[in-house]
């Protein structure tokens, strides 16, 4: 009895696609990371393996962030040279737009002439969901005339959510991260500051106040930040040397100690 073979589809199943994105880690991916795999993945499960970029518009200035083949990026940027087309009008509008075929489209002959060119003939532009001041698309395009049936409108629409909720969670986590670089930065800076109060304190006999002072007498003459010369004090047990025209100014904080008794 003979075998038959059966080669396996490469391509991965609409649950496998999504469920690839939702192993994907924020602490491990940065935005256009997510993005990219987003575009790989709906490349993948749309039918046709059509062309697919993200756009993004920030502040009237239009950008492709990922795209899996130069024709994309190509088309998108022909319509941010001329300020017009379905992704700027679906990134704009917050609405689906389709262009179904090339050669009889109303819309825009200048750049569907262009689109017919590289040969490609339908594509859609789907919002993505984000807020603040980003507008964005996603953009899928197709060599083949109505090539997109409402299975897959609605797939680029999840491809187009999750790449939202993507754009949102990663913004949310890089901005925690940074919140807390900053604070870790702002702590260190604290404690090497009353580090450099303590030895003030010690050396000149000085109130917590007094000792601060000093330290910011000294960052105002030789111009170094506070926590330079905190740094330095501590490391060094010097304060940084001030230009001679100010040090008159900065040893007027320096308490003179005071000798207690006689011979």
């Amino acid at each position: 009895m003979a075998e038959h073979s059966t080669l396996a589809d490469p391509r991965p199943t609409v649950e496998a696609a999504f469920a690839e994105l939702g192993r994907m880690h924020l602490a491990e991916a940065s935005l256009p990371m997510v993005l990219q795999k987003v575009a790989d993945l709906a490349q993948a499960v749309i039918p046709g393996r059509p062309a697919v970029s993200v756009t993004f518009v920030v502040k009237d200035r239009a950008e492709t962030a990922v795209y899996t083949d130069t024709l994309a990026l190509d088309l998108d940027e022909s319509q941010y040279g001329r300020g017009y087309g379905p992704c700027l009008e679906a990134a704009a509008g917050g609405q689906l737009v389709e262009i179904t075929d090339a050669r009889t489209e109303g819309r825009w002959p200048d750049y569907t002439a262009v689109v017919f060119e590289r040969g490609v003939l339908s594509s859609l532009s789907v919002p993505l969901p984000v807020q603040e001041q980003i507008r964005a698309a996603l953009n899928v395009y197709s060599p083949q005339p109505h090539a997109f049936d409402d299975a897959a409108r609605e797939l680029a629409a999840r491809f187009a959510s999750y790449a939202g909720v993507a754009v949102s969670n990663v913004r949310t986590f890089e901005d925690m991260r940074s919140r807390a670089d900053g604070l870790q930065v702002a702590m260190a800076s604290r404690a090497v500051i009353d580090q450099a109060k303590g030895v003030l304190m010690e050396r000149y006999k000085l109130t917590p106040d007094q000792a601060f002072r000093m330290l910011a007498a000294a960052s105002m003459a030789t111009n170094v930040k506070l926590r330079d010369v905190a740094d330095q004090l501590v490391t060094t047990g010097e304060l940084p040397a001030a230009p001679a025209s100010s040090r008159r100014r900065t040893a007027r904080h320096a308490p003179r100690r005071r000798v207690v008794g006689g011979a």
